[in-house]
């Protein structure tokens, strides 16, 4: 075999290696879009690798989850997708009828990659499901196991009964033809603190959706550049999300490179920009790997309620009860900024610059600031709740309340005396108002982090590093098939040149191309 098909095999070897190790970073933005293969892109399942089932099973905030092992050459498999799908359209997507419950993914054994993940789950036939806790799963399973959390799912080879299977495990009456959202996961009852623990996940969604929304409608400009800046840095202390602490600190860092301060000044400022544009899409600055494309806490009851409105409330008061004294005039002027430049619904940002406009002294202490931000969301509040009751845009499951509920702080609320100016007949106990929020929007909002262990501890590192959003990083497994081609090359080239020397001495020259 020649020098030059040698060449070429271990161009191939490489360039294989380094897509498979490289089919780990791609971001899951949303249920539906498959990650590996040409799977339709309406699929409801979430198709994992093993490259990224630990994570993405690991992070998942629903309850349970089901992981289909399939063969894609498989005739029953290709079959079955169909009694699969209609089952996982309840739950994956962000058309979801019952979101947050349960995650439907599927593996595709048949791909090499996935060999060893198979094995590890001593997958007998088929297609085979598995049902159990998401974190449970990195372990993998084994006939043996009499106490395992995972198991076998028996009876689920139509969607008819796979569905009938699932009720019979969580005490559910789900119904293929469900079309009507009834959010039984995050029950209506207002007096349920426990709710906010899933809105960390929407808080995560609502911030890279902003930063979506920034770079689809090239929003950073030469005047908008500070306040951005100024607002990933308050990010980057103070995000509730670990995840989002980190992709905001590595967009925060390499910033000055993708947008210095002259960029507008250069006659090709526009294509300076565009080139920004594409090179920061590739930064997740929440992550990759976790399947969004649905809200929970901040789901309404209709396509066009609640949603990134809520998860963006949600964030800014998760920032106003993390700040210290010292930062919370900072704290209020780069989300006001923010808002200002932002956010792209004109009459909303509008209004709550002039909130922000009205605050003639600055801030000294991080409860006063806290205490404004939920006086002026109790403003918005009493507002939409007149202009939705006369337009009829309400969501009728969540409609617009002074917050919070006396159920849910009974000793925030003194007696019904003179409006108070957070915007009610209320008479608050604002000290009392104040331990309130930072126990809802500060420890139980990152409560289901802390179960999962997503704030610090064993696994923590192998989840959150894999997080890097650096375009130009080379996987290990690449940068070792790099190595030992060089190596290999090496040996080739001596080889060559051995042979060389030989025919220069003992036999006439050939052409090169006959070498």
């Amino acid at each position: 075999m020649s020098l030059v098909h040698w060449i070429l095999i271990l161009n191939l070897w490489i360039l294989k290696a380094t897509s498979l190790q490289a089919g780990s970073r791609v971001v899951l933005r949303e249920i539906g879009h498959n990650i590996v293969g040409g799977s339709d892109p309406k699929d409801y399942a979430v198709e994992l690798n093993a490259t990224n089932f630990d994570a993405v099973l690991k992070d998942t905030p629903a309850t349970y989850a089901i992981v289909e092992f399939f063969a894609h050459w498989c005739p029953a498999c290709r079959n079955y997708k169909h009694h699969y799908e209609n089952v996982a359209k309840l739950f994956n997507g962000p058309n979801a009828v019952h979101p947050g419950i349960v995650l439907m993914t599927r593996v595709d054994c048949a791909l090499k990659i996935n060999s060893k993940l198979c094995d590890k789950f001593s997958v007998s036939h088929y297609p085979m499901l598995f049902w159990g806790p998401p974190t449970k799963f990195p372990a993998g399973w084994s006939s043996n196991q009499a106490k395992s959390k995972l198991h076998v799912i028996d009876d689920g080879r139509t969607a008819e009964r796979l569905l009938n299977w699932i009720n019979k495990q969580i005490g559910s009456s789900y119904g293929l033809e469900d079309e009507k959202f009834e959010n039984e996961h995050l029950s209506s009852n207002i007096s349920d603190p426990g709710q906010i623990a899933r809105a960390v996940y929407d808080v995560e969604e609502a911030t890279a959706t902003a930063f979506d929304i920034i770079l689809e409608h090239k929003m950073i400009k030469s005047e908008t550049r500070a306040p951005l800046i100024k607002f990933l840095q308050l990010l980057v202390a103070h995000h509730p999300s670990r995840r989002c602490r980190k992709g905001s600190a590595e967009v925060l860092v390499n910033f000055d490179d993708l947008c210095p301060l002259d960029m507008w000044s250069s006659d090709k400022h526009d294509v300076d920009t565009s080139n920004m544009i594409g090179v920061l899409r590739n930064f997740h600055i929440c992550g990759k790997d976790v399947p969004r494309g649905y809200w929970m806490f901040c789901r309404g009851s209709k396509n066009d309620t609640r949603g990134f409105s809520c998860g963006l409330w949600v964030l800014m008061h998760s920032l106003s009860v993390r700040i210290e004294d010292g930062e919370s005039q900072t704290a209020f002027t780069s989300i006001c900024d923010f808002i200002h430049n932002f956010f792209i619904c004109q009459e909303r940002r509008q209004h709550f610059y002039e909130m922000c406009s009205s605050v003639k002294s600055p801030f000294t202490k991080a409860r006063d600031f806290a205490l404004w931000l939920w006086s002026a969301h109790n403003e918005v509040n009493e507002r939409l709740m007149k202009e939705e009751a006369s337009l009829k845009t309400g969501d009728p499951k969540f409609p617009k309340i002074i917050w919070p509920p006396k159920q849910l702080c009974p000793s925030c609320h003194h007696s019904q005396g003179p409006k108070d100016k957070g915007g009610s007949q209320i008479n608050w106990k604002r000290d009392e108002v104040f331990k309130f929020l930072i126990s809802y929007y500060g420890n139980t909002l990152v409560s289901l982090y802390k179960e999962k262990g997503l704030l610090g501890g064993d696994g923590t590192t192998d989840i959150l590093e894999d997080s890097s959003t650096n375009a130009v990083v080379v996987p290990v497994g690449a940068a070792l098939a790099i190595a030992l081609a060089s190596c290999a090359f090496g040996a080739l080239a001596c080889y060559w040149r051995s042979q060389q020397k030989n025919r220069k001495y003992y036999h006439q020259l050939h052409s090169l191309k006959n070498i």
